[in-house]
């Protein structure tokens, strides 16, 4: 697969996931909502390491700058 998240877009996911974690930890959520958005959050980490999100794809999204020559 092409890559098509930007430095930017895979930062912000990450730091998404930590806060969801942090929450967690600290007991702030639990229950049924903690376990989706930790499911979230690893599926954030994973399209951040990865450097490729699949619901961008049917979109047509891309967040990855182009490389200019020169």
């Amino acid at each position: 697969m092409t890559k098509n998240m930007g430095s930017a877009d895979r930062v912000i996911r990450v730091i998404l996931a930590a806060i969801v974690v942090a929450l967690y930890f600290a007991n702030i959520i639990s229950g049924t909502v903690a376990i989706v958005l930790l499911a979230f959050s690893a599926i954030f980490i994973l399209t951040s390491m990865v450097g490729v999100c699949p619901l961008y794809l049917p979109f047509g999204l891309n967040t990855l700058r182009k490389k200019i020559n020169g």
